[in-house]
């Protein structure tokens, strides 16, 4: 019975989370990319908290090294802004780099989990990233 009952708050769970990223109004473009770290373009990952930029996703993607082997990725595609018409995608606070600014619609999102801060109901779209320990990362969804 206790099983059941687990198997059956764990698929309404994975539902509700699905239907949930569903809503976000940042449109989901196929993702599948590896990036070499080696790479003078992503020196600033090779570092803990360090972040770059990957040209993918709707409006270009923000890669953020959390420690030595969790990355997160996001989409510079501003969930406040869902029909893109800002000139800017996202970019850091030149104030505090851990959080990301949309100037046309005076909304912020966090860098380091992609919540919402200010003005916007959405958070920002996430993709998956997988570490091999070394020099390569994929990001996809």
């Amino acid at each position: 019975m206790l099983q059941r009952t687990l198997v059956i708050f764990v698929s309404v769970f994975l539902i509700g989370a699905c239907h949930k990223n569903n809503q976000n109004p940042v449109p989901n473009l196929p993702v599948d990319i590896t990036i070499d770290l080696g790479l003078p373009g992503y020196y600033a990952l090779q570092g803990v908290s360090g972040y770059a930029y990957v040209n993918a996703g709707s409006r270009g993607i923000i890669v953020y090294r959390k420690t030595l082997d969790e990355f997160v990725a996001f989409d510079r595609h501003s969930p406040a802004d869902p029909e893109g018409t800002c000139p800017l995608p996202l970019y850091p606070n030149p104030n505090n780099f851990l959080e990301l600014i949309d100037s046309c619609n005076n909304a912020s999102f966090s860098l380091y989990d992609g919540a919402p801060i200010s003005n916007s109901a959405f958070g920002l779209r996430q993709y998956a990233t997988q570490f091999n320990g070394s020099n390569s990362l994929r990001i996809f969804n």
